[in-house]
């Protein structure tokens, strides 16, 4: 009976060694390249259990395979119009391809040197054929941040993924400068794009006044015109109602200053008017008595 023990133990133990000899487990986060006496000979980039031969006919080389992140320190370019800029630019890769991925770069480290050469030549070129305006405008719809981050991100998928095996997912700017002359030029040229539309506004500010003090002015002759032709039609009248009474007090001037005082009565008391006056003061004297006319003869 302890033989039969013995037996099944050591068939449990052989089949473990054997499970674990033959066969292994590629993880979520990782790819896998089998090697056959060192020469590649299975990629594996999906997760699951494989079969393998045992240590040292199969070795297997693991690659973490999640995304990683990139960045270049800051780098002065220049853009299409010549002006320098500093920008930080930035990578997320991941392994793409593990038997490339492999024999010409080896790990990590050897993958993120060769992709900030990429990346730095990359961003430099794509740089270089925008102009300034846009990276830095007071306007945000003439902006073009997203379309120059998927011009660096199409140059560079096509090289890593042929040269290393790397599958680039993004690749931008995260930070962008200007030295110190450029943003000076660039206030200047703020102040002057201001300059130019605050005279824009002035200018159409001054022809509108100058509209305006155009039409007051003719609305001005137009009224004095009409004013000075109403006041010769007055004076007119009025010349030619003085020479009537003129003409009617070279006749009879006792009539005429009679008629004189009743006018001026009737005008008086044309209102409801209270008057307190003595009988003797002109023309209420006509009250107290009738005066006396003879009429003339002609």
């Amino acid at each position: 009976m302890k033989n039969v023990w013995g037996i099944i133990f050591l068939l449990v133990i052989l089949t473990i060694l054997g499970f674990v000899g033959f066969t292994f487990q590629v993880r979520q986060t990782e790819s896998a390249l089998v090697t056959c006496f060192g020469n590649p000979v299975r990629s594996i980039t999906e997760p699951g259990l494989y079969f393998r031969w045992p240590i040292p006919i199969h070795r297997v080389h693991r690659f973490d395979s999640r995304s990683r992140l990139l960045e270049v320190q800051m780098q002065e370019t220049a853009t299409a119009g010549g002006e320098p800029i500093i920008i930080v630019s930035y990578l997320i890769w991941r392994i793409g391809d593990p038997l490339r991925f492999l024999t010409s770069v080896q790990d990590i480290d050897g993958a993120q040197e060769k992709l900030r050469v990429q990346l730095q030549n990359a961003a430099n070129t794509v740089v270089g054929r925008h102009p300034f305006s846009d990276f830095v405008n007071t306007d945000p719809s003439k902006l073009r941040f997203e379309e120059i981050e998927q011009e660096i991100t199409a140059a560079l998928q096509q090289q890593a993924a042929a040269n290393y095996g790397v599958d680039v997912r993004l690749a931008g700017i995260k930070r962008l400068m200007v030295p110190e002359k450029v943003t000076q030029d660039v206030f200047e040229r703020m102040k002057a794009d201001r300059k130019v539309k605050t005279d824009t506004i002035v200018a159409a500010g001054n022809a509108e006044a100058d509209r305006i003090r155009s039409e007051a002015e003719a609305k001005q002759k137009e009224l004095l015109a009409v004013a000075e032709s109403r006041a010769q039609a007055i004076r007119g009248a009025g010349d030619a109602e003085a020479a009537r009474y003129y003409k009617e007090l070279e006749a009879d001037p006792e009539l005429a200053m009679f008629l004189r005082d009743l006018e001026s009565l009737k005008r008086i008391l044309k209102e409801r008017t209270t008057l307190v006056l003595g009988t003797d003061v002109e023309p209420f004297s006509l009250l107290k008595k009738r005066p006396s006319l003879e009429t003339k003869q002609p």
